[in-house]
């Protein structure tokens, strides 16, 4: 017999979570605006500006347009996230700094100088929170944990079709980790609520890449870039009996149901998105370029259940719904060998108002990101980049203490919050 135990997902959602990358990223939901140095500078306007190997994961006909290359990215990305109960205390997660690795290469297929093979290892999204156990309010306590890392492989072929048209596609081999926790008890230490899928588990998903530029004259160019869904195997945990508890029983609401010792699983892919942008040269020396982008998050971060043994399966529904994304990016070549970038990125959080109680560890709330970076040649073949990434605050209150999967409320004005910061350089080599 299947179980569904939704009015008290408590433990699930109460907090209800999926979280996420080397853990904190978060940016447009939880998708880095950008992958190395060049993207992030740029805002993560470069579907027709692709500028670095990293174009591989974005838009592989990009590497029909760079340089033979090779790029290796390091950032160091700091979130601040907080979560201030109204009526009881606030707790600002643990951890805040984590490293994006990211590397990319492209090279000639060939002697025809029409096709090309380029790739790399990317981490392109993550999300997490490390909380410390808090005052709700009431007599309880509260503690959240969550961790998604993600990075993607994409090995990328590029055509020259003609002067005007280049197409590209892409591979993608994908790796998440996912791991997460949320607890209430009472002040004797009593479990009221438990959801601890904590020792984490990991899978591999696929999906491919397909993208275009076209020059609709010498100074414009168009392009397009489309990835599906990643799907991934089913992430499975091994609980113990009591991993996930809570008030399951409708007829008995006030006992709390441990839930049996097995293997429960998940399933979370990672969602389809659509972007299309254009670059254009205003002189020889500025290029100004613009990107819009949807992410369908509603297909894969809306409905979440963990199943386990018997049929029993206790919903997540973090219920985010879809991002367009907005980037803009100006790129001004000082000199021969400097060029400096800006760029500004803006999406609305993919959390409704009415849902942030099921996101208390996954607070993917920030909307604009400002960036700044360049690069300068060192010699013929060497050239060196950074970046640098400010998001202002933003910040998220549970409005309503109707939502059927908390029977107890969530006490309206509870806020989560994040800001963020990073900083990247890029070393990158010209064959």
């Amino acid at each position: 017999m299947r179980s569904m135990f939704k009015r008290s997902l408590i433990a699930a959602s109460v907090m209800g979570a999926i979280a996420a990358a080397g853990t904190a990223h978060a940016t447009n939901g939880y998708q880095l605006i950008g992958v190395g140095a060049y993207q992030k500078s740029l805002a993560g306007a470069v579907t027709a500006a692709p500028g670095s190997a990293m174009t591989a994961i974005t838009n592989p006909a990009g590497l029909a347009r760079i340089e033979d290359r090779a790029d290796f990215s390091m950032e160091a990305f700091m979130p601040k996230r907080s979560t201030d109960f109204a009526g009881g205390d606030k707790v600002d997660s643990d951890v805040e700094l984590y490293g994006v690795p990211a590397l990319g290469w492209k090279g000639p297929v060939g002697e025809s100088g029409k096709m090309w093979f380029g790739g790399g290892m990317y981490g392109t999204s993550g999300l997490g929170v490390d909380y410390e156990q808090t005052s709700m309010g009431g007599g309880m306590l509260w503690d959240g944990y969550s961790a998604i890392q993600f990075w993607q492989m994409a090995p990328a072929l590029a055509w020259n079709v003609n002067d005007k048209l280049d197409l590209g596609v892409s591979l993608n081999i994908d790796y998440q980790s996912v791991s997460f926790k949320q607890r209430v008890v009472d002040g004797g230490g009593n479990v009221a609520q438990n959801f601890d899928l904590s020792k984490g588990a990991s899978a591999f998903g696929f999906g491919v890449t397909l993208g275009a530029l076209y020059d609709v004259s010498e100074n414009l160019t168009l392009g397009v870039s489309y990835k599906s869904k990643q799907s991934f195997s089913d992430l499975e945990y091994n609980l113990a009996a009591g991993d996930i508890a809570g008030p399951f029983d409708p007829n008995n609401p006030m006992t709390v149901v441990n839930l049996p010792a097995g293997k429960y699983t998940l399933d979370l892919d990672y969602p389809q998105q659509l972007s299309a942008g254009l670059a254009y040269d205003v002189s020889d020396k500025v290029t100004v370029s613009a990107d819009v982008k949807w992410i369908d998050w509603s297909d894969t971060m809306s409905k979440l259940a963990v199943e386990g043994p018997g049929g029993v399966e206790v919903p997540m529904d973090p219920e985010w719904e879809d991002q367009i994304v907005y980037a803009i990016g100006v790129q001004w070549a000082v000199n021969e060998k400097v060029n400096l970038r800006a760029g500004f990125n803006y999406a609305e959080a993919p959390i409704q108002d009415d849902y942030v109680q099921r996101n208390f560890i996954l607070p993917a709330v920030v909307e604009q990101h400002y960036t700044f970076g360049g690069d300068i040649k060192l010699d013929k073949h060497w050239d060196l980049g950074f970046h640098v990434m400010y998001v202002p605050e933003e910040t998220m209150k549970v409005t309503s203490t109707n939502d059927p999967m908390f029977p107890g409320g969530t006490p309206v004005g509870t806020e989560i919050s994040m800001d963020q910061s990073s900083v990247g350089v890029n070393l990158g080599y010209r064959f």
